[in-house]
């Protein structure tokens, strides 16, 4: 529990950062990474920071698609990643929604953005600490869990990824400290 940890992390949301936002993707030929995304988790990875995507995949209490497709896009996603230099450590996901069609998802629980559950688990996985760590997302919601980890969060609307990441490691590295 008080180990020390030497890891550095960040967290990205998947739609909308990592790939093209396709309402409910979870089909491989949808897929589209965002510009600059697999060229920033290669900077990661060579540079020693862990990758961790958390995302809310609501599609599957919807009964859109299942868990395995989940897993089955991730893998890609992961496969891809390293194809191109860099690595993602883990994906941690959501698959629930309060009044879900699919009962056995029907339910509110801690790890949906904006609940921090995700983080959390992932921070508790790996020893991460806090301040070594950031989120990146296209929401407000993305955000608000992050602070609620105790974490920094930026907000990402559009253009490369890459230069994205390289501006908010700059202003991480201008002095200003987060309080959690």
């Amino acid at each position: 529990m008080n180990k020390e940890c030497t890891s550095r992390a960040v967290f990205f949301d998947r739609d909308g950062v990592l790939n093209k936002d396709k309402h409910y993707l979870y089909r491989i030929s949808d897929m589209e990474w965002i510009p600059g995304a697999r060229e920033a988790i290669a900077w990661l990875h060579t540079h020693g920071w862990k990758v961790i995507v958390v995302t809310n995949q609501s599609g599957v209490a919807r009964g859109y698609y299942t868990e395995e497709d989940v897993k089955k896009l991730h893998a890609y996603m992961a496969s891809e990643a390293e194809k191109a230099g860099g690595a993602i450590d883990d994906f941690f996901y959501c698959p629930h929604l309060k009044g879900a069609l699919v009962k056995a998802y029907d339910k509110e629980c801690g790890c949906r953005k904006p609940a921090p559950g995700m983080i959390l688990q992932a921070m508790k996985k790996y020893g991460l600490l806090p301040s070594e760590c950031f989120l990146i997302g296209d929401g407000q919601r993305d955000v608000e869990a992050a602070e609620r980890a105790g974490i920094q969060g930026f907000l990402f609307t559009s253009g490369r990824l890459d230069d994205f990441l390289q501006a908010c490691l700059k202003q991480r590295n201008s002095g200003k400290e987060i309080h959690g």
